[in-house]
């Protein structure tokens, strides 16, 4: 699904107009972004939470020349999915 079908299924669902629709999705994802970005955890009941991890700095490899690289310390999101989510999903 892209974020094009997503806003698709809102407008539908919801019968707005795509615009509308198109605003909600934005609006929701720049508030998660923001959120993150601000050093908050996320948590949507039901389907999971989003947070901030460190990775620490590093020397990797680079794969083509083998060559030593030094990567430096980043945040990176992360999300885990929530019970009722994996339980959907691994419903057969």
């Amino acid at each position: 699904m892209t974020k094009a079908d997503l806003i698709e299924l809102v407008a539908k669902q919801s019968t707005l107009p795509k615009k509308p629709a198109e605003i909600i999705v934005n609006t929701i994802f720049k508030a998660v972004t923001d959120a993150l970005e601000s050093g908050e955890k996320v948590e949507l009941r039901g389907f999971g939470s989003f947070r901030m991890k460190v990775r620490e700095a590093r020397t990797a490899r680079n794969p083509k020349t083998g060559e030593k690289v030094q990567v430096s310390r980043k945040k990176v999101p992360y999300f885990r999915a929530g019970k009722e989510l994996k339980e959907a999903v691994n419903r057969h």
